[in-house]
């Protein structure tokens, strides 16, 4: 029995060699051939390139024309080599879009982290990074403004109106400040709508209306920004002078301008509250803001607008606009309901001879005194009229 078999088995062997020797020399090898490393034969799979064979253009065209055979419509490696930065045709002008004929930015590895393209680093950063915690930050000085209002309340007037009017603002600072305030709130509005809308307005109107409604957004923050690049200058020029740093404002600090203890520190036109607004909110966070802006608007002329650019303009854009809004939102508590009369002063131009005295000593002695004229602009049939003279104040 045993020679028997053995017999069949030789047989079958020598048919096999046979029918392979009178095969065609043409004829393909099977693809899913396995390897069989006894032999030294490496494996016919199309996905296994050998080591060095990936250099030669000859061997990349025989794989590809093997994995079209096999799978037909793959396009695994023209998706490879765009994922790697190649760069294809387009129409555009390399002068307006150096990078258009990049589908994806290439593949990086960062140190401890995995292959990434940048445009995947932008992301994970502003979405796992700028968005939670920017939205904390805000959240926070929200928070902070409403628990200082429910137990503190408006300050009020300790002393009694004399109906004497100082003039606090002109016609052209409120003009200023209120382009600069309307443009402020258009793009903290849009802004927080793009940045933060999909989180609590997508689930309540739906993807259609939301999607409009982030269409007109976007196109009001971009015509609301070079509004208020112009107008944050403008406010700058005007108040720089009044906002110059004294040795008086350091008291006014350190004693953290009376809100605590409801003593009201003595303080120039502006105390140190609100010129540390305006030297780190609307000088450095608003230069910080609207350069991004700009890069972002490409109104930059001469500049290259790669992708890398307008993302790393993207971050540093949303980082400044955030604290520029949690300071701005101080800001804003203090001028309307933290505080009686400050935003009728900022309406009308004029507040009473006792605000000015208990908010603003050092100011209301220097009117006093005759060092600032109690009226600065003629006023109209429709505003109150100030002291004909210093000495009526």
């Amino acid at each position: 029995m045993r020679r028997f078999l053995l017999t069949i088995g030789l047989a079958v062997a020598a048919w096999g060699v046979a029918a392979q020797t009178q095969a065609p020399a043409t004829a393909p090898a099977p693809s899913t051939a396995a390897a069989d490393n006894s032999l030294g034969v490496k494996s016919a799979n199309i996905f296994q390139i050998a080591p060095g064979a990936d250099a030669d253009p000859k061997y990349k065209d025989q794989t590809n024309a093997e994995r079209g055979q096999v799978q037909p419509g793959n396009n695994a490696p023209m998706w490879r080599a765009v994922g790697q930065g190649v760069t294809g045709y387009t129409s555009l002008p390399k002068s307006q879009a150096p990078e258009a004929g990049n589908l994806i930015q290439p593949f990086v590895q960062y140190p401890g982290s995995r292959l990434a393209s940048a445009g995947e680093s932008w992301r994970q950063v502003r979405n796992n990074i700028i968005i939670p915690y920017g939205a904390a930050l805000l959240l926070i000085a929200a928070g902070a403004m409403a628990l200082f209002y429910f137990s503190k309340g408006t300050m009020e007037l300790h002393g009694q109106e004399t109906g004497r009017k100082i003039e606090r603002f002109t016609p052209f600072e409120r003009s200023a400040h209120w382009a600069n305030a309307i443009a402020f709130v258009s793009l903290a509005i849009s802004g927080i709508i793009m940045a933060f809308g999909k989180f609590f307005l997508l689930p309540i109107m739906g993807g259609t209306l939301f999607g409009w409604l982030s269409y007109a957004m976007k196109n009001l923050h971009n015509f609301a920004g070079p509004l208020f690049a112009v107008s944050l200058v403008v406010v700058f020029v005007t108040f720089f002078k009044d906002n110059l740093p004294s040795k008086d404002d350091l008291v006014w600090l350190l004693k953290g301008g009376g809100l605590f203890s409801g003593t009201e520190v003595p303080s120039h036109r502006f105390n140190a509250g609100e010129k540390v607004v305006f030297w780190g909110g609307v000088l450095f966070l608003g230069a910080i803001v609207v350069a991004s802006g700009l890069v972002l608007d490409m109104l930059i002329p001469g500049l290259i607008y790669e992708r890398s650019t307008m993302q790393i303009a993207n971050m540093i854009h949303g980082v400044a606009t955030l604290f520029m809004m949690a300071m701005f939102i101080g800001h804003i508590y203090m001028g309307t309901i933290g505080m009686r009369g400050a935003y009728k002063a900022m309406r009308e131009g004029y507040v009473d001879e006792t605000w000015a005295k208990e908010h603003h000593q050092l100011w209301y002695d220097d009117i006093k005194a005759g060092k600032i004229p109690v009226q600065r602009s003629i006023p109209s049939a429709s505003t109150p009229a100030a002291p004909a003279s210093t000495a009526s104040v």
